[in-house]
């Protein structure tokens, strides 16, 4: 028997890092709880203050294959590189001769969302190749 989980990111604004995450990965937002119509009546209905609304966000695979995943507001800022990053696999299946445009093209879509390049590692006798990305709020992610 498997171990359910989520991934979780320490998040400056919850709200936003999820809707990136959300268009990249092709999640949806959790939807509110069951007799709620929308979130905002839910934390109205449990008395959670404005101010705190953006606390936190998750995003479900509208598949119900993937994991959860859960953005908590944190007050002190990314400082280092990531120990864990997602590999987007945005290539998987595609022939050699297209991998190159298939990943550049998902490049493309993540940067017009709020991503940036880091780095580039082309292919090698060992390795396909792979693009090193930044999410919105500096995450490191890869594209392969």
């Amino acid at each position: 028997m498997g171990v359910e989980f989520q991934v979780t990111f320490d998040s400056a604004d919850p709200g936003a890092h999820a809707a990136f995450w959300a268009e990249a990965l092709h999640y949806a937002l959790q939807p509110p709880p069951e007799g709620f119509d929308s979130w905002d009546a839910a934390l109205d209905a449990w008395g959670v203050d404005p101010e705190h609304r953006n606390d936190r966000s998750a995003l479900t695979d509208p598949d119900g294959v993937g994991p959860r995943i859960f953005f908590q507001k944190v007050p002190e800022p990314k400082a280092a590189k990531n120990r864990v990053h997602l590999d987007l696999r945005a290539a998987a299946g595609v022939p050699p001769e297209g991998r190159s445009a298939a990943l550049e093209a998902e490049r493309d879509r993540l940067v017009a969302l709020g991503a940036r390049e880091v780095n580039r590692l082309e292919p090698d006798v060992e390795n396909d190749l792979c693009i090193v990305m930044q999410d919105p709020e500096g995450n490191e992610f890869c594209l392969d």
